[in-house]
C-alpha cells in the first residue's frame, strides 16, 4: 500500500458509511471543488434522541500534505470496526479499551472531513508534488505559477493582514497570487468553494465544540491564537479592536497580545497535552503542545476562524480549536507514514475521550 489517490480517499469514506449504516452517515458538501469534485464527510457515532455535542476534524487543505487524508479515514475505520467488533484499539504502547471506543460513539458525533482540496492533492500527486494550494485559475492572470489559493489562509479571521499587523510582523501569508511561498489569501475571505464547505459543517452541525485541522509538519499540537502571543489579562486587547490595528504579530512585545479567557486556554492545553501524551506512547515520538504563534504568526486560518465564531457571533456556540502538525516532512516514505499514521490516530483518539462531557 501507498498514498491514498483522491478517488481512493473518496471510496473510503463512502465504503465506510455503506458498510456501518447504523454508527455512520455520508455527508455531501454543499459545493464541488473548482474542477467540480464532489467532497464527501462521514459522521460517526451512535444515534440517539438526545443531540451529542461534535468534534469536526478535516484534512487535506494543503495538497502536498499527503498524509493527512490517511490519518482520518484510518482514525474512521478503526472506531467503526472497534466498535462493530466489541473491541478495543492497540496503537504501539497506547491502548484503549472496547468501552473506552464505545464511550466515544455513544458520547460524541464525529465529522470526518478527510479532503477539503482534491484538486490541489489531484496536481500534487501527478503534476508538481510540491504545490500547496487549490486549483482555482481566477487571479492567475494566466501565469501558471499563480494559480490556486492557500486555503489556510482563506478563513475570515484578520484577512485584512496589512491593516491589522505591525508591519514587521513575519505573518505567512500574501495578497500576491504569484506569491513563491504559495500563501495566497485569496481575493476575499471564503472567495473558495472548499472553505465554505468547512463553514457549511460548522454552521450545519450547530452541536459542534471542538475542531482539529490535520496539517505537517513539525511535530506539533497547536491551539489559539495564531495571530499573537495569547493573554487573558484585558479583553480590550482583541481581533475586533480596531485601535490595535498595526500592532499585532511580533512575538514578546508590549503593544499587543490577543485575548482568550484563561479556562478556554487552560482547557485547550490540556486537550492538546493530552493528544501528545497518547501520541508518544504509541513508539515514543514527542510531539510539542503550543498556541499557534509559537510557530509563526498566521491570520486567515481554520483554527483562529473557528474559535473567532463564537465571539464574533455571541449566540453561537463557542468551538475550541487546533491544528496539528504531523512528522518531519510534508510526503515521507510510506514506510515511515504509516507510523505516523498510528502515532496521531492515538492522539485523535485520545483528545476524543478527554474532550468527553
Amino acid at each position: 500500500m501507498t498514498y491514498l489517490n483522491i478517488t481512493e480517499v473518496e471510496s473510503g469514506v463512502t465504503s465506510l458509511a455503506a458498510a456501518f449504516p447504523n454508527t455512520s452517515d455520508l455527508v455531501e458538501l454543499p459545493e464541488p471543488s473548482v474542477e467540480g469534485r464532489t467532497c464527501h464527510a462521514l459522521r460517526i457515532g451512535i444515534h440517539t434522541l438526545v443531540p451529542k455535542p461534535t468534534a469536526v476534524l478535516i484534512g487535506g487543505a494543503h495538497a502536498r500534505e499527503w498524509g493527512s487524508c490517511e490519518i482520518l479515514v484510518n482514525l474512521a475505520a478503526d472506531l467503526l470496526h472497534a466498535h462493530a467488533g466489541g473491541t478495543g484499539l492497540a496503537y504501539g504502547g497506547t491502548r484503549f479499551t472496547a468501552d473506552q471506543v464505545r464511550s466515544i460513539l455513544e458520547g460524541l458525533d464525529l465529522v470526518v472531513f478527510p479532503l477539503i482540496n482534491p484538486d490541489g492533492r489531484h496536481y500534487s500527486q501527478t503534476v508538481v508534488d510540491g504545490w500547496r494550494r487549490n486549483r482555482n485559475p481566477a487571479q492567475s492572470g494566466g501565469n501558471p505559477d499563480a494559480v490556486g489559493v492557500d486555503l489556510n489562509r482563506n478563513f475570515d479571521f484578520l484577512f485584512d493582514f496589512r491593516t491589522a499587523f505591525h508591519p514587521l510582523a513575519p505573518v505567512r501569508v500574501s495578497d500576491d497570487p504569484a506569491d513563491p511561498n504559495q500563501t495566497y489569501q485569496g481575493p476575499s475571505p471564503f472567495s473558495e468553494p472548499e472553505t465554505r464547505n468547512v463553514r457549511w459543517l460548522l454552521d450545519q452541525f450547530v452541536r459542534t465544540r471542538w475542531f482539529v485541522d490535520v496539517h505537517s509538519y513539525t511535530q506539533k499540537m497547536l491551539y489559539v491564537w495564531g495571530d499573537d502571543n495569547s493573554q487573558s489579562s484585558d479583553p480590550n486587547r482583541n481581533f475586533q479592536n480596531p485601535a490595535f490595528d498595526g500592532k499585532r504579530g511580533l512575538k514578546n512585545d508590549q503593544l499587543y497580545a490577543e485575548f482568550i479567557p484563561k479556562t478556554d486556554h487552560d482547557d485547550s492545553a490540556v486537550l492538546a497535552e493530552r493528544f501528545c501524551k497518547a501520541l508518544k506512547g504509541v513508539r515514543g515520538v514527542e510531539y510539542t503542545p503550543e498556541p499557534s504563534f509559537d510557530l509563526y504568526p498566521t491570520c486567515g486560518t481554520s483554527d483562529d476562524y473557528t474559535f473567532a465564531r463564537h465571539i464574533v457571533h455571541p449566540n453561537g456556540t463557542k468551538i475550541l480549536a487546533f491544528t496539528i502538525e504531523w512528522g518531519m516532512d510534508f510526503h515521507p516514505p510510506w514506510s515511515e507514514m504509516k507510523k505516523i499514521v498510528l502515532d496521531v490516530d492515538a492522539g485523535l483518539v485520545q483528545f476524543c475521550l478527554t474532550a468527553l462531557p
